[in-house]
């Protein structure tokens, strides 16, 4: 977990400022949904998102403790991306949203 306090009333500032953004959510949801990932298959499930941006989002991610990165030592070096159990425990979370969606009156 990063270094912020938690004295405040209500973390969600805290909250929303760890997992907020288009790219933060649909990594977290990738990798808890659908399991370890290499870089190259994560960008390649998120329409639109550069190298470098998907390269900031994972490094704060990783900071904040909600992945965690692998390399092994190979020619040429693998890394693989996994949602840590903090993540994981935001599951029921992403799937409340869901039934909310589906259960919207439009």
């Amino acid at each position: 977990m990063s270094s912020r306090t938690t004295d405040t009333l209500c973390p969600a500032p805290l909250v929303f400022d760890m997992i907020g953004g288009k790219w933060r959510l649909s990594i977290l949801q990738i990798l808890i949904f659908k399991g370890t990932k290499r870089f190259g298959e994560l960008r390649g499930e998120l329409d639109g998102v550069t190298q470098t941006m998907l390269t900031r989002q994972l490094r704060a991610l990783e900071a904040d403790g909600l992945i965690v990165r692998t390399v092994y030592a190979e020619v040429p070096p693998r890394v693989e991306y996994s949602a840590t159990e903090d993540a994981m425990a935001l599951r029921k979370t992403f799937e409340n949203m869901h039934e909310w969606w589906l259960s919207r009156k439009t």
